[in-house]
């Protein structure tokens, strides 16, 4: 089905839960299963087990974790999430393919220069965006549109820079949203020097950064690990380990799990099911929870998977197989979701109905928006590069003037 995005409910105040992420008894419907590890990648190589926090089976049934003290500790963040608010993340998680649908549509139609899709990694965004406050402060890569949708930026600001019109086109302090970071991992380092603020002003907020498995192996990140560590930033890192930095899979990156790094720097670090959008959002609360109270960082790695390519000028075909995809899409965030609420009664065909026409609703509704985006002056790329003006800067200018003056003569022929 074509997925969806929505006028943004009513984001919640510092002191309470999360809208469409708090919970009912409806956390306690479906199959009994327990807590599983599994052993993967380099792990499975030393012998070791990689523990995977799960509350959602990729069939749709919901993890019971009575008996398991250590898995409950994160599974109580999620234990009395409600219907409604089931539905609402599913309704983030729709709205958000759906946006990330069209986006991608538009590059290919050459509205837009590039596009990084998230197509895969809905849970993961919508998960853990929901766990934060609003008085929370937010560092992206390029790819995290579900976290600011959950943050309350309108879908069709993402698209400016995309299509050359502007630099950005939110105000990161009205949302507590950082404008899209394109540096590889300079953002860890970002979010890190505004938790030591944080910690300094004396408030009770946390810190997140979102970053990539391929981030992971930049200096930037390792810098931003020790001196969070070492001040005890109130800071979570948030890696999507998506499987591929572009064309480099994780065995090219790193010999241990990606979780398993923050022991070196002397702070907590666990592997979640980044397509599973309750123990994202569980674990999320969790670190963020423990951060507030001044418990230093810790670092989140959403184990997922990028379904498409890394940004629309990439092949995945040249260097992964079909089967490799197919194998993730059986754990589909989304389907994932949609079959625990039918399952437990929770959502019918009229609400899936109602959620595909907002979802189409959203589509055009980005079209619209992208096609009239006026094109930006020409000459601003001038401006404000020193503070008095530069007669390099001015020679620059004219020469560009002159530049664009020749086409209007050869029209003019």
């Amino acid at each position: 089905m074509t997925e969806s995005t929505a006028a943004r409910k009513p984001r919640r105040s510092a002191g309470s839960k999360a809208a469409g992420t708090t919970g009912g008894k409806a956390g306690t419907t479906g199959a009994k299963r327990t807590r599983t590890t599994r052993k993967t990648g380099a792990a499975a190589a030393k012998g070791s087990e990689t523990e995977l926090v799960q509350l959602l089976t990729p069939e749709g049934e919901r993890i019971e974790t009575a008996g398991d003290s250590a898995y409950a500790e994160y599974a109580q963040y999620v234990a009395d999430i409600t219907p409604d608010e089931l539905r609402g993340l599913y309704r983030d998680m729709v709205l958000t393919r759906r946006f990330d649908a069209e986006a991608t549509a538009l590059q290919r139609q050459g509205e837009l220069g590039l596009w990084a899709s998230l197509l895969g990694q809905e849970a993961a965004q919508i998960g853990s965006g929901r766990a934060t406050r609003d008085d929370d402060y937010v560092f992206p890569t390029y790819r995290e549109h579900g976290v600011a949708w959950c943050r309350g930026v309108d879908p069709t600001n993402l698209l400016g820079m995309f299509r050359g019109v502007n630099n950005g086109g939110w105000d990161p302090n009205s949302n507590n949203f950082h404008l899209y970071t394109i540096v590889i991992g300079s953002q860890a380092l970002h979010a890190t020097g505004y938790a030591m603020g944080v910690a300094k002003d004396g408030a009770d907020s946390g810190v997140i950064a979102y970053f990539g498995d391929g981030a992971s192996s930049q200096g930037d990140v390792s810098e931003a690990f020790n001196f969070a560590a070492v001040y005890n930033a109130p800071v979570v890192f948030f890696c999507q380990n998506n499987q591929w930095a572009i064309s480099e899979s994780n065995e090219k990156q790193t010999r241990v799990p990606l979780y398993q790094r923050a022991q070196g720097f002397g702070f907590p670090g666990v592997r979640v099911d980044g397509n599973d959008v309750l123990a994202s959002l569980a674990v999320t609360r969790w670190a963020l929870d423990r951060a507030r109270r001044g418990e230093g960082p810790a670092l989140i790695e959403a184990y997922t998977y990028r379904m498409g390519a890394h940004t629309t000028s990439d092949d995945p075909s040249r260097y992964r197989h079909d089967d490799e995809r197919a194998a993730w899409e059986a754990k589909d965030p989304i389907l994932r979701l949609r079959r625990f609420l039918e399952s437990a009664n929770h959502a019918d065909e009229g609400f899936f109905a109602e959620l595909e026409a907002e979802s189409e609703a959203l589509g055009k509704r980005v079209r619209e928006v992208v096609r009239a985006m006026p094109d930006p002056d020409r000459f601003a790329i001038f401006e404000n590069v020193y503070a008095d003006g530069h007669a390099l800067v001015d020679e620059e200018r004219a020469r560009f003037a002159a530049y664009q003056a020749s086409f209007a003569e050869v029209e003019g022929v």
